[in-house]
């Protein structure tokens, strides 16, 4: 639910019907149908499943700054791209930084393969500088070139969650702070995904993995209780994928403790959800590891099969829209930054199942 919109899922189609029904009598309700648009994320039914995409807030993006003479690309960074705060020199309104960062926030509940970069980007937001609005252009080219892509989720009457992970260990080049990344599916539709910059140095490759094994641990731990809740059961254990050996050894051994002392008692909540069988730990060799895409920037080639193997796929079918655009204010200009802006605000009517009234 969300305000005065809501949307009913279920199996049963008379409970369903049942539960409409009751809320009509309550409070006045109108029935929209089957769920084609809601928040700004659309919804193409297909045979293999559904796809969720954001076309319309992809197209309204693209027409904040003029790119139409720019070529796409085909990655969401340049490769080897390693951004600190003093690079370059200040941008003098901020403004667009920070309403590009916001919407590009939002595409990437749609948009695994945004991740990394969104994560990237997001941390000059407080004094971003000119060579930060560059790598922000050259994602927007990426955006431009890949503008139809959704996240399919396939339906399966066999239910198992895999949890893929990956570190790059000490890849920050101002605080050498690590960045984690998983991608878990559930089946082979993924549900929930995460890049994010560690909190504190690890002092080893293997230090770092085991960090971005405990966050994965903490997410699948609660996925599994919330599908349990949901009625799905016969869950665990869960496979989490890894790229490291010497993880998978911790995780598993209570010997190489000794060795661990100095990582924070939490991060061992691995260790203590594999001995209750709630996970098991996998090797998974690196050009096979999903979440790699989520911790740096990779070659086209490798870019795109991941993205692939995450279930990125170019939707044709155009979903039923309500609402549109309207200019919030005029265009502005920033003249030495050769930039056309023009803003605007997003109409967030929405068609969705229930509409009360």
């Amino acid at each position: 639910m969300y305000v005065d919109d809501i949307l009913i899922t279920g199996s049963n189609r008379i409970e369903v019907d049942h539960i409409k029904s009751h809320l009509d009598k309550c409070f006045g309700i109108k029935d929209l149908g089957t769920l084609h648009y809601f928040l700004g994320i659309e919804v193409s039914h297909l045979p293999e499943g559904i796809v969720l995409s954001q076309k319309k807030f992809t197209h309204d993006l693209l027409q904040i700054i003029d790119i139409s003479g720019m070529k796409p690309v085909a990655t969401p960074l340049p490769i080897n791209c390693k951004l600190t705060a003093e690079d370059g020199a200040s941008i003098p309104d901020p403004t667009l930084y920070k309403i590009l960062m916001g919407k590009l926030n939002f595409l990437s509940n749609t948009r695994p393969d945004l991740s990394f970069a969104v994560q990237t980007l997001s941390q000059f937001m407080q004094d971003p500088k000119t060579t930060h609005l560059q790598a922000l252009l050259h994602t927007l080219r990426y955006i431009k070139g890949t503008a139809g892509q959704g996240l399919l989720l396939k339906a399966s009457d066999q239910l198992s969650l895999t949890a893929f992970l990956d570190s790059d260990w000490g890849s920050c080049p101002s605080s050498r702070r690590s960045v984690t990344g998983y991608a878990i599916m559930l089946v082979s539709s993924l549900i929930s995904w995460k890049s994010k910059k560690q909190c504190t140095v690890s002092e080893s490759s293997s230090e770092a993995e085991y960090r971005a094994t405990s966050q994965a641990a903490s997410e699948v731990t609660w996925l599994v209780r919330l599908l349990e809740e949901l009625g799905v059961h016969s869950l665990k254990p869960a496979t989490l994928h890894c790229d490291n050996q010497s993880t998978i050894h911790i995780g598993r051994n209570p010997v190489f403790h000794e060795r661990t002392k100095h990582i924070e008692i939490d991060c061992h909540f691995t260790r203590d959800k594999v001995l209750e069988g709630m996970l098991q730990l996998s090797y998974l060799p690196t050009n096979d590891q999903l979440a790699d895409i989520l911790t740096k920037i990779l070659p086209s080639s490798q870019h795109k099969h991941l993205s692939t193997k995450l279930g990125m796929v170019l939707t044709y079918p155009h979903s039923s829209l309500r609402g549109g655009v309207e200019p919030c204010f005029p265009p502005r200009h920033l003249a030495q930054l050769g930039i056309h802006l023009c803003i605007y605000k997003d109409d967030w009517s929405v068609t969705n199942l229930l509409a009360f009234e």
